[in-house]
């Protein structure tokens, strides 16, 4: 059985809560967790829906039960780029039942909640509104040549398995190109033409500049 709220129901629980999505290492997960730090607001990062994890089926959440049913990590890391664009996108439309679901958990704490999303631009029309949502955007080659730079154990880790791979030059240019596929300029416009505000990373501009960007257009300051 399917349960649906209406629009109008998420839209009204969710009058405090600002949405950020956009393109890979454009800089969300930064403006979140500045924007909680200063409005003593509550920060939604990088898989914060992670507590609800637990109620996932295959069946139902066949994207997200992914790595309990995969053969091994070389299957992971060798898929082809068709199919690790498939499986980002069913984890990201899984996953944002379980952001819903924790939001609401979460929207009657009194404070702000600023949260770093995958909840796809459609829905975020439907359940909130110009002024609590912003994309933010950064070039593909940031999203592929960056992608193992920071110190994050995920990352690190499938860094491993590509380089015990059999062929790991072979690999790693496969693995280059599903995060192409996944950052593609076609995914880029669609996010450009959303209807919601769109901010594109400018390596020129401070931390400091984009948060009070972000400030104005989320009428923060009024």
């Amino acid at each position: 059985m399917n349960i649906t709220i209406k629009s109008n129901i998420l839209k009204y629980i969710f009058q405090n809560v600002y949405f950020i999505n956009g393109t890979a290492y454009a800089g969300k997960s930064t403006m979140v967790k500045m924007l909680a730090e200063k409005y003593d607001g509550i920060c939604c990062g990088e898989n914060y829906h992670d507590i609800l994890m637990d109620a996932i089926n295959v069946e139902s959440q066949p994207n997200l039960s992914y790595f309990d049913t995969m053969k091994d990590w070389q299957e992971f890391v060798n898929r082809t780029p068709e199919e690790y664009d498939s499986w980002i996108s069913g984890c990201s439309e899984e996953a944002s039942d379980l952001e819903i679901i924790r939001l609401i958990q979460l929207a009657d704490c009194g404070k702000r909640i600023f949260v770093d999303t995958n909840i796809s631009t459609d829905k975020l029309l439907e359940i909130s509104d110009y002024h609590h949502v912003a994309i933010m955007l950064a070039p593909q080659s940031i999203s592929i040549e960056r992608f193992f730079d920071r110190e994050d154990k995920e990352k690190q880790f499938i860094l491993e398995q590509i380089q015990k791979a059999v062929n790991p030059e072979k690999t790693m240019q496969n693995y280059k190109e599903c995060l192409a596929k996944v950052n593609s300029a076609e995914k880029y416009h669609a996010f450009e033409n959303s209807g919601f505000f769109t901010l594109v990373r400018n390596d020129e501009r401070t931390l400091e500049q984009t948060l009070e960007i972000l400030e104005e257009h989320f009428n923060l300051k009024m």
